[in-house]
């Protein structure tokens, strides 16, 4: 309907078929981006002609679709992160799904605020929430919400940890007071931990990183003795973070222990299980993370090994009412009087954000569309390729596996003898450099004992045999020229 027949302006299509031929053709246009997704270099850099036409001016006028298109096509499609391609194994990345595509673009049509009120939009985040705590060995009891990411998810769990062990309302009233609160976590943990800590109030300092063993697990009998040394000098420990899948390298803390630790100690139980948790879908890998269900709270994430469309994050709690006690508390205007103000608990009522996406419609449509059964196969099934790209690697004299092969997870680096410590670490960055730079393949960089590596970070379900040989390849052509090159 055009703005002269409403009396009024719109930002609806003033030609619904116009509008309707266009959008086909742009998802059409998607799919084959999808199908196609291994065409073409994995990540290509952004020309500084594109960075300066993207950075103009607001524009006042409306533009025709069609031009929006082009503009789309020219200078936004080809400059992606590069996740979908079968060679990203980058940092951890999930891939998305053509179904998750299209549940995404129903999500945005239904436009719903999930922050609360009685529609299906929350009822679709407790069913899915629900299916969370069955896959962990979770009681009914338990409860959680939908968040951005594992660092949200953290930082939730944290919150809920501070609550309990710090004062509960009285904290909530008028903060820590003084309170030395204390908390433990291994020197692999995701640097989300610490910010958690920060933002909570708590600082740096309160958090202890304990050593690794040589499984790259955190310390059991160095955790103990910093527990009694803090209960010494007047700190209060509150709770312990455990890793499912240690970011650097894909190692499990012994969870179990953990469990049984804290509660001799009367401590929290926080797992960051941001990719790692989900080895519980597959059967052969479940027994990493046993003890998960015993923990009191678990971040982990759908946007990566279940290639859920960004974002896609989850917290769960082992007890719904502690997540009620601390962020709940709802204002007049958001009154429960019956009709649409119910649908208790609010979403709201369990973390910081009142204003939430519909995040649930695409983890919901990814499960049903896939099933667990199958989501876990891929899980197996991108460990399996790891342990293959160690193989072809150890082929070549020149690479050392930096770690061992725990899930999904290689750590590599090449050693050249005829360079000192600081010119392999520079040799190994230039090479993950330069395999991005060729659109080959990405690979991210960490260090580990001090050393920087190449990491590869199997989380994609569209990764085949031949696409490890020609990453292989690579690393070989690009280090053995990088080495036959005089070193800086």
């Amino acid at each position: 309907m055009r703005d002269s027949e409403t009396g009024g302006a719109t930002l609806d299509p003033a030609d619904w078929d116009g509008f309707r031929k266009f959008a086909h053709g742009l998802v059409d246009a998607m799919i084959d981006r999808l199908r196609d997704a291994g065409e073409g270099p994995v990540w290509r850099p952004i020309p500084e002609a594109v960075r300066v036409d993207l950075a103009e001016p607001a524009p006042i006028e409306p533009m025709p679709l069609a031009v929006l298109r082009t503009e789309l096509e020219e200078r936004i499609l080809p400059y992606a992160v590069g996740n979908t391609h079968p060679r990203f194994w980058g940092w951890v990345h999930g891939t998305g799904t053509p179904g998750g595509m299209l549940a995404e673009m129903v999500a945005a049509a239904i436009n719903a605020n999930c922050g609360g009120r009685d529609h299906v939009g929350v009822y679709l985040e407790r069913v899915v929430i629900s299916w969370a705590r069955d896959w962990f060995g979770w009681p009914a009891s338990a409860g959680g919400l939908l968040v951005s990411g594992s660092s949200m998810a953290n930082l939730l769990g944290l919150a809920v940890a501070r609550h309990r062990h710090g004062g509960g309302e009285a904290l909530r009233e008028r903060g820590l007071g003084g309170q030395a609160l204390v908390a433990y976590t291994s020197t692999q943990a995701h640097s989300s931990i610490a910010k958690a800590m920060e933002v909570l109030g708590l600082g740096r300092e309160a958090l202890r990183g304990i050593a690794v063993d040589e499984r790259h697990r955190l310390d059991m009998e160095a955790l103990r003795r910093r527990i009694a040394e803090d209960r010494a000098l007047g700190k209060r420990p509150f709770a312990v973070v455990a890793t499912a899948g240690a970011i650097n390298t894909g190692a499990f803390d012994d969870l179990g222990r953990l469990a049984e630790l804290c509660a001799r100690e009367k401590l929290w139980l926080h797992v960051d299980g941001a990719f790692g948790a989900l080895v519980r879908l597959s059967p052969q890998l479940a027994p990493l993370a046993q003890g998960i269900e015993r923990a009191d709270s678990l971040a982990f994430d759908f946007h990566k090994w279940l290639h859920v469309p960004y974002d896609a994050g989850c917290i769960l709690v082992r007890d719904e009412a502690l997540l009620r006690a601390t962020f709940g508390g709802r204002p007049d205007y958001l009154a429960n009087v019956g009709g649409l103000s119910g649908g208790e608990p609010w979403p709201g009522d369990l973390g910081i954000e009142l204003s939430r996406g519909f995040r649930a419609l695409k983890i919901w449509w990814t499960i049903k569309e896939h099933g667990a059964r199958k989501l876990g196969e891929v899980i197996a099934q991108n460990c399996a390729q790891a342990r293959r790209l160690a193989q072809i690697l150890r082929r070549n004299p020149r690479i050392e596996i930096a770690a061992p092969v725990f899930l999904n997870i290689v750590c590599f680096r090449w050693a050249d003898p005829q360079r000192d410590a600081a010119a392999q670490d520079a040799m190994n960055a230039e090479i993950a450099v330069a395999i991005q730079l060729s659109g080959a393949a990405v690979a991210s960089t960490t260090r580990l004992n001090g050393r920087l590596c190449l990491r590869v970070c199997i989380t994609n379900h569209r990764s085949r045999d031949a696409d490890f040989d020609v990453f292989a390849d690579a690393v070989d052509q690009v280090g053995a020229r990088l080495e036959a090159a005089p070193a800086a």
